[in-house]
């Protein structure tokens, strides 16, 4: 059944979960027509966006995110919050397929009345986060969700896109073998916000905070991401809520003194620039293979890279290039 635009921001506002899921559905979709009521439907909800706390999570398959996720969600929604939860899966880079089980995973937070648990698959989208996530979040805020929780893949690119589209980046670690910073690279020591040592208990607690001093240590030759933070390192098992209270505290500390200097605002607009400059791209591309003629140079173009009779950086340029100027010829 296809529902209206109006349907579904009613829907959306009343937090009727499974209209919710279907204006999620209909941003995800390529299909043009649904792509123009897409459109319209986000301009609409914008006036009711942008009141929600964005926390990001990531760390290496086997740090406990669903968990994390789920009893942290859990505990957001005893304080009178509610929780939207965007699991992204990994999709087959084949087929495209994803298992999508988070859903299955999160049994306790999805029987919750103010819980919204919405998996999505990446489908091949760099970084681990699908390509409407930003979008995805819009509605979730118009829908009125406090709490807007982002699960990543947690490999290759997914930290910084995370980032990108976050008010607060957590980082969830595992006590492991050997040099526990080995693996962590510099690049997501200096975009994280909180990081949180999962799993810990009496068994390997001074090994938690020998790991936590480690980090600590660090940190300190990092430059600060925001100024007056000085990155935590908490520890606790999420499986047994133990530390989720002080995760919460300090978001709620962090988000405080972002709000109060003025970066708050400051870095959802350079979000929002950054998602200018995908969209532009992405319609840039559209607009493309709408044309017979520059499809063809396109494909010329790329068979020339991947036979390699030039650099492929070079063929990209004079495609560019060919494009712009017929164009301009229009």
């Amino acid at each position: 059944m296809k529902f209206s635009t109006e349907e579904l921001i009613d829907g959306i506002q009343s937090g009727n979960k499974r209209l919710i899921a279907k204006a999620i559905t209909l941003v995800e979709s390529k299909k043009a027509e649904h792509r123009v009521q897409a459109e319209d439907l986000l301009k609409k909800i914008m006036p009711f966006t942008g009141n929600s706390v964005r926390v990001g999570v990531t760390g290496v398959p086997g740090a406990g995110k669903s968990t994390f996720i789920e009893n942290f969600g859990r505990l957001v929604i005893a304080q009178g919050k509610k929780v939207a939860v965007l699991a992204i899966d990994p999709s087959s880079a084949i087929n495209k397929g994803s298992i999508l089980g988070d859903k299955t995973r999160m049994e306790e937070l999805a029987k919750e009345e103010n819980a919204f648990i919405r998996p999505s698959p990446s489908s091949g989208f760099l970084g681990g986060v699908a390509n409407t996530t930003f979008e995805t979040m819009m509605i979730c805020e118009a829908a009125g969700y406090d709490y807007i929780l982002i699960e990543t893949v947690g490999v290759g690119q997914s930290e910084v896109l995370v980032a990108d589209i976050t008010d607060v980046f957590l980082f969830l670690k595992i006590i492991g073998g050997g040099d526990e910073l080995q693996g962590i690279k510099r690049g997501i020591m200096e975009m994280v916000d909180l990081i949180f040592i999962n799993k810990v208990d009496q068994d390997n607690l001074q090994k938690a905070k020998n790991t936590r001093l480690e980090l600590k240590r660090a940190l300190d030759f990092i430059p600060p991401k925001e100024k007056g933070w000085k990155i935590p390192v908490l520890l606790g098992s999420a499986l047994h809520n133990e530390g989720l209270q002080d995760v919460y505290g300090t978001i709620f500390e962090f988000i405080d003194l972002k709000k109060k200097t003025g970066r708050f605002e400051e870095i959802r607009v350079l979000q929002a620039e950054k998602r200018f400059e995908y969209w532009v791209q992405e319609y840039i591309l559209s607009l493309m293979k709408k044309s017979n003629a520059v499809e063809e140079a396109y494909h010329m173009h790329k068979k020339n890279a991947s036979a390699m009779v030039s650099n492929p950086s070079t063929e990209a340029k004079l495609f560019v290039e060919k494009f712009l100027s017929n164009e301009n010829r229009d």
